[in-house]
């Protein structure tokens, strides 16, 4: 054989040899992928064979499917329409799957590992055995609380979200983010219907599609304050410690003087560290935070659950609703060193402090619970489709202890007195002790400020029975009132609601 034909053989072996490379990758490792991909359309028609498993809380569906007379025997349903659209998600015919439509996915279509005896079952009946039902830990009527405090809020806020969780077991109560959105036009079988809808939504003002709650990071203003206070008593201040404060003080690299919300908080010299607290003294958390220092600041915040990365908002292992970090920012000047204006404004939680509102519930949450900070999750059983075996069950598990049983008394009492005597007092309310912190955070000149609230209710024994953050982003003056009050009705209502705990 000629030089020429040899060349031309080994190419085309070389080529045939990638090619069966290329088939066995397919086969051996993409498989799978491929197969479950949003995208395989023969996948989701043989899916819409079985009766997909059902989302419940509180023993009412917020999640079902009903058969119809199409090509696609079952339609995904929402009845609860907008109220729990950013916890659910939606599962879409010819659209990517989100919230805990995706995330449980398996178990709901019934394809998941755990439900192989039913599927073997079927093969030998004949049956079609629906999907798994996923049970969540939401309260209705804390859910109802949340969504109906935010959509008629009295100072007009067109975004803002509010997260509540159970501070003893980290269970998330409610969760709900404004602006919403009707999933159920999304799971239309009218493909063309289902994408208009979604791209309506994903142009719409505001971002409907959007789950603030988890995801949208924030200045926090002065609800940062009690991680700061937090760091103060761990380093040899008491809640009764007199701190400077004044009506103004400027900071020694700034010309810029930070100043208190009116004339009338803290002006005097100095003012003891649980009425800074409970004043929402500006001047005085400036100067703790510089006397303190960025490093033990920035450690408090991360103790508290700061620069997280790899959270998730499910069952109690791995997998779930993504969650933003929130971070402390930058506090250094040009030359690498701390810059005391710097850390000035973000000891009083403006400048690049930003925080997400689930990250707001769990200070509270951790304050509420003796300081220990519970691991968040929102499915608490995942039911067989004839509802008769468990496979999974949610056990309460410790995320961390950023604060010690002792700082997390002074901290409560501290938040106690926000709400009997400061800036918290419209979240307060019979029966329980409540507590919290209000923050009023700058955005840019000419932008209203967000208004936020973080805080717990602990009941006539001291059991902690819910911690809640709600921001109502551009609210304006009042906003950190309203959402105090917001906060107040959704405690009022997981406390009343047995399911929710």
């Amino acid at each position: 054989m000629n030089a020429p034909l040899r060349r031309v053989g080994v190419v085309a072996m070389v080529l045939f040899g990638l090619l069966f490379a290329n088939l066995n990758w397919i086969q051996a490792y993409k498989a799978d992928e491929y197969r479950n991909s949003d995208y395989n359309g023969r996948v989701q028609v043989a899916e819409y064979e079985r009766r997909r498993g059902n989302i419940e809380a509180g023993g009412t569906a917020l999640a079902t499917s009903k058969e119809t007379s199409g090509k696609l025997r079952y339609l995904r349903t929402y009845p609860g329409g907008q109220k729990y659209a950013h916890v659910l998600g939606y599962k879409p015919v010819n659209l990517g799957d989100t919230g805990i439509e995706r995330v449980e996915n398996d178990f709901l279509a019934g394809t998941s590992d755990a439900l192989i005896a039913n599927r073997i079952k079927d093969m030998f009946t004949g049956d079609e055995t629906g999907g798994g039902n996923v049970l969540l830990t939401l309260s209705k009527r804390a859910q109802d609380a949340a969504y109906n405090g935010l959509a008629d809020n009295r100072v007009g806020a067109k975004r803002g979200a509010a997260i509540a969780i159970d501070p003893r077991t980290g269970a998330v109560q409610a969760l709900v983010s404004m602006p919403s959105f009707d999933p159920n036009p999304l799971a239309s079988h009218d493909s063309e219907e289902a994408t208009a809808a979604f791209n309506k939504l994903e142009n719409a003002p505001g971002g409907p599609l959007k789950n603030r709650a988890l995801s949208e990071v924030l200045p926090p203003g002065s609800t940062f304050k009690i991680v700061v206070a937090a760091a103060a008593l761990e380093n040899g201040v008491g809640k009764d410690t007199s701190i400077p404060a004044g009506p103004s003080w400027t900071p020694p690299t700034s010309g810029a003087p930070i100043r208190n919300a009116a004339p009338g908080i803290c002006p005097e010299p100095e003012v003891t560290l649980i009425n800074a607290v409970t004043e929402s003294c500006n001047t005085g958390f400036a100067q703790l935070g510089v006397k303190l220092g960025a490093d033990k600041v920035k450690e408090k915040a991360r103790q508290f659950g700061f620069e997280q990365d790899d959270l998730t908002v499910g069952q109690l292992g791995e997998g779930g609703l993504p969650t933003a970090p929130s971070r402390t920012g930058s506090m250094e000047a040009p030359d690498g060193a701390t810059d005391p204006a710097a850390l000035a404004q973000s000891s009083i939680g403006q400048r690049d402090v930003k925080m997400t509102p689930l990250q707001g519930a769990l200070i509270a949450g951790a304050i509420a619970n003796g300081g220990s900070q519970m691991r968040p999750h929102l499915v608490r059983q995942l039911l067989a489709p004839d509802r008769t075996t468990s496979y999974y069950t949610a056990k309460p598990n410790k995320l961390r202890q950023p604060v010690s049983g002792q700082v997390a008394s002074d901290l409560r009492d501290m938040m106690v007195s926000v709400v009997k005597n400061g800036t918290g007092r419209n979240a307060n309310f019979d029966g329980y002790q409540v507590g919290g912190k209000t923050g009023t955070a700058d955005v840019s000149p000419g932008t209203p400020p967000h208004g936020w609230f973080i805080g717990f209710a602990l009941d006539k024994n001291g059991t902690p029975v819910s911690a809640v953050c709600v921001v109502l982003e551009e609210a304006g003056d009042g906003g950190s009132g309203e959402a105090a009050r917001i906060a107040g009705k959704i405690m009022q209502a997981a406390a009343a609601d047995s399911g929710g705990r």
